[in-house]
């Protein structure tokens, strides 16, 4: 197998490689820009608050038609003095907001991009020192005050991933030359796997859990809460695709050396090196061997004689190396 060869062998990780940092590309670019419908359709987590309302006995007040109706005024202009929009997107970035129109979504506003983001309803919502956050379970403030340490480790798992699958690109190169440089490769393609396989478990096990307790603690004031299937779809696509490529480059390092299996002669003929046939040394005739006898005759040498052992010359030797 040749270098074409050996380029065929690395091709596969390296393409699957370049596809697993596609994924990741794709996963930054979620919630960067509120005119475009596909970024816009990639965040891990959905807040709607379309049907917000607050029941008259979360307010330790009666629950008659005249309460309910002053309940559900107030939350109307309340929703609109603080401009709570109709549903939120929790992206790696930031969030993106907005309201729903005819049905489909219409997002008017995304939040400046911030490295270890962390969605924050209370600050989003404007309730900050409104006494309104207190309406909110200890256990969703908890599980935000852990969603806010997490959200800092995958984001820099993410950054990881994203690095050390540029690297692996450039070290794959090396790749085509020797099985020493996919050996090399297959290191930091497993280093860069291990990063992406920690951001893929952080980002679903960390907006599962808060989809679980975000949903048991608003859900009496008709706030749903729910994942991004098309963003998680992207990030474990980036998994298998990465390891994926580990296997290959580790294949590659085994076999396919990019030595070619033919043995080369130097000239043209193909014949310098290698052994070929001598006349007879008893002359022929026609193709038929012509052997002569008598008194004093003596057979021609034709052969090469090898070397005398003990003064007694050896027999002659039928082939001969032409121009080694």
């Amino acid at each position: 197998m040749g270098k074409a060869g050996r380029f065929a062998c690395i091709f596969t990780p390296m393409a699957l490689t370049i596809a697993s940092l596609i994924c990741l590309i794709i996963v930054g670019l979620g919630g960067t820009n509120k005119n475009n419908s596909t970024y816009n359709s990639l965040y891990f987590f959905r807040a709607n608050t379309t049907n917000i309302n607050v029941s008259p006995s979360e307010l330790n007040i009666p629950d008659n038609p005249l309460t309910d109706a002053i309940i559900n005024q107030t939350t109307d202009l309340a929703k609109d003095a603080l401009a709570v929009k109709d549903f939120y997107h929790v992206s790696l970035w930031n969030y993106c907001a907005g309201d729903f129109d005819d049905g489909k979504d219409k997002v008017t506003y995304c939040s400046p991009r911030k490295n270890q983001f962390w969605f924050n309803p209370v600050e989003v919502w404007g309730l900050n020192n409104t006494g309104v956050d207190q309406l909110f379970s200890k256990e969703l403030r908890a599980g935000l005050d852990a969603y806010q340490k997490a959200a800092k480790w995958m984001f820099i798992a993410y950054v990881a991933a994203v690095v050390t699958t540029i690297v692996e690109i450039f070290v794959g190169i090396l790749a085509l030359f020797s099985r020493l440089g996919s050996l090399a490769t297959t290191i930091v393609s497993t280093v860069s796997s291990v990063f992406l396989l920690g951001f893929a478990l952080t980002a679903t096990i960390l907006y599962a859990t808060l989809m679980g307790s975000f949903n048991g603690a608003v859900k009496k004031y008709n706030i749903h809460g729910s994942l991004g299937h098309n963003m998680f779809v992207v990030v474990w696509l980036a998994v298998a695709f990465s390891f994926g490529a580990g296997l290959f480059w580790l294949v590659s390092s085994c076999c396919c050396s990019g030595r070619s299996n033919k043995i080369k002669y130097g000239d043209e003929s193909g014949r310098k090196g290698k052994y070929e046939r001598v006349d007879s040394p008893y002359g022929h005739r026609d193709g038929a061997p012509q052997f002569q006898s008598g008194p004093g005759y003596q057979a021609p040498h034709r052969g090469v004689p090898l070397t005398n052992i003990g003064n007694k010359p050896t027999a002659y030797e039928p082939y001969r190396t032409a121009n080694v």
